[in-house]
C-alpha cells in the first residue's frame, strides 16, 4: 500500500492511495476522503464512476466533500478497470476494455482480469479493514454514475447483507437492452444472453423482494443518453411490479455531466448517511 498524494478539504483529507490487486493482476489506484478527526470510525459510501473514468473524476469534479465531512461519511472511489495489462484491443474504443470495466466478471478468457465486481465487493473492503482503523467498513453504502450507476444498483442488489442503501445518477438500468451494455456483455461474458441478466439490475429487482431501504436515482432529462442508453423508465417499471419504494426524480434542464452530478450530490450523501446512521449499534 502506498500513498501518492493528499489534500485538505473542508477539514478533512483527499487521500490517494496504490496497491497490487490479486483479483485483477495489476496495480490499481483508488481515492478516499476522510472526513475530519472523529474518536469513532467512519461509515463509507463506495462511489462508482462512469466510462472512461479514473478514481479521481468524483473527487476532483463532484464536491460531495463538503456534506460528507458535515456528516462524518467517508467517501471510497476505486477505478473502473484494470490497467496496464496490455491486452490486445483494451483501449480500442471508449466504452470497452480501459476505463469501462462493468463491475461484472468476465468470463471469456481474453478478458479474464475483469473482475471489478469482486474486486468492489471483496477485495477492496478488506484492503479497507485491514489498512485503515478509522474506517468502519460494516457500515457501508453505495452510490455511482452512468456504468458507475449500473455498478452500484447490481452490486447492491446482489448483496443486501453488505450495504444500507444504494443511490444513483443516470444509470444505466438495463444493459441487456442498450448498445454500450450489449457490447460490454458480449464480450467480456460471452454470447450467452441469459447469462448477463446476472448483471442488469431491472433483471434482478424482478427476483428480490426483500430491500427495506428507498432506491433514490436522478436522472436529467436533456440526457442524451437518456432514451437509448440509460432506459430509466425500464427499471422503474420492474421496482413497481417488484413493490420496490423507487424515488426517481427525472431533472429538467440537467445532462449527463458533472455539473448535474454536483448540483444533487448533497441529497444522495444525505439519503446515505441517514441509512448509516441509523445502523449504528
Amino acid at each position: 500500500m502506498e500513498e501518492i498524494s493528499q489534500s485538505k478539504m473542508f477539514g478533512g483529507y483527499n487521500r490517494r492511495y496504490k496497491h497490487y490487486s490479486e483479483t485483477l493482476g495489476c496495480h490499481m489506484t483508488f481515492s478516499i476522503f476522510f472526513p475530519p478527526q472523529s474518536p469513532k470510525p467512519f461509515p463509507i459510501l463506495y462511489w462508482l464512476s462512469g466510462l472512461s473514468c479514473t478514481d479521481e473524476n468524483f473527487i476532483i469534479k463532484s464536491g460531495a466533500q463538503r456534506v460528507a465531512a458535515s456528516e462524518g461519511v467517508a467517501l471510497i472511489a476505486p477505478d473502473t478497470s484494470p490497467r496496464g495489462l496490455n491486452v490486445e484491443g483494451e483501449a480500442d474504443s471508449w466504452d470497452f476494455g480501459v476505463g469501462a470495466g462493468f463491475y461484472l466478471n468476465a468470463r471469456q478468457e481474453k478478458w479474464k482480469n475483469w473482475r471489478m465486481y469482486d474486486y468492489v465487493v471483496v477485495e477492496l473492503p478488506k484492503v479497507l479493514s485491514e489498512n485503515f482503523q478509522q474506517l468502519d467498513t460494516s457500515r457501508a453504502s453505495i452510490s455511482g454514475h452512468s456504468m458507475g450507476g449500473h455498478g452500484a444498483l447490481t452490486v447492491f442488489l446482489k448483496n443486501l447483507d453488505k450495504f444500507k442503501s444504494v443511490s444513483a445518477f443516470a444509470p444505466i438500468c438495463n444493459p441487456i437492452s442498450c448498445p454500450w451494455g450489449q457490447k460490454a456483455f458480449s464480450n467480456y461474458l460471452g454470447g450467452d444472453e441469459s447469462s448477463w441478466e446476472e448483471y442488469d439490475a431491472t433483471c434482478l429487482i424482478r427476483k428480490t423482494n426483500q430491500i427495506s431501504t428507498t432506491i433514490l436515482i436522478d436522472q436529467g432529462d436533456k440526457d442524451n443518453f437518456l432514451s437509448n442508453q440509460l432506459l430509466p423508465q425500464k427499471f422503474e417499471e420492474a421496482c413497481k411490479s417488484a413493490g420496490v419504494s423507487l424515488l426517481l426524480r427525472m431533472q429538467p434542464g440537467y445532462d449527463h455531466s458533472y455539473y448535474f452530478i454536483a448540483s444533487f450530490i448533497e441529497d444522495h450523501i444525505r439519503h446515505h448517511a441517514q441509512a448509516l446512521n441509523s445502523s449504528k449499534l
